[in-house]
């Protein structure tokens, strides 16, 4: 089997394994599963912000929230701690469940931990790939996230979470983020946490 078509294998079985999210988001008025719609956004949002990614990346943006229901937040203590517990179980369980499927596929193991690897937010600001991952991840944050996330909290909480997402990035994930289309409140926020 060629690498186009393991590829195409693999990003079919990551959105069937997508679909089954039972959690709906409404796109042009038609409801799609959550995770689904996640994922597609973040192959777009890369296919625009990096449109030479090696296939790794490609592989690890697509599957970056896989089946990531399955494991309600609620199952873990309240709190900065517990929330920070229950996304390294996140990372493991996205990690585990894509290795299967590229395996699954014919991946060799290199590719498979590659992918993996990035799964887990391993060597963050230290591997390239995984920079690129983290700037996509935040970049479709910012874009398709941030306005539902906004009116949800008050200003200063939205700008300390402004801030973090912007120490996550680099400097052309940075200049991308200014570009992006949004609303003059949510920009005014984003200055106020870049001050």
């Amino acid at each position: 089997m060629n690498g186009d078509t393991k590829f195409a294998r693999a990003i079919e079985r990551f959105d069937t394994a997508n679909a089954d999210d039972p959690n709906p988001e409404t796109i042009d008025g038609v409801d799609q599963p959550k995770e689904l719609v996640y994922a597609r956004r973040m192959t777009s949002t890369l296919a625009r912000f990096a449109p030479h990614a090696s296939d790794v990346v490609r592989l690890a943006a697509r599957s970056q929230h896989i089946r990531r229901w399955t494991v309600p937040r609620a199952d873990f203590p309240a709190g900065r701690d517990g929330y920070r517990r229950w996304r390294t179980h996140l990372y493991g369980l996205h990690a585990d469940t894509a290795s299967a499927i590229l395996r699954d596929v014919g991946y060799d193991e290199s590719t498979v931990s590659r992918v993996a690897s990035l799964l887990r937010k391993e060597r963050l600001k230290l591997d390239p790939d995984m920079q690129l991952l983290e700037d996509v991840a935040c970049l479709v944050f910012l874009e398709h996230y941030l306005p539902d996330f906004a009116p949800k909290h008050d200003d200063e909480k939205l700008v300390g979470v402004l801030r973090k997402t912007w120490r996550k990035m680099s400097p052309a994930g940075r200049e991308a983020a200014l570009m992006l289309p949004l609303t003059s409140s949510l920009r005014a926020l984003v200055e106020r946490a870049l001050v």
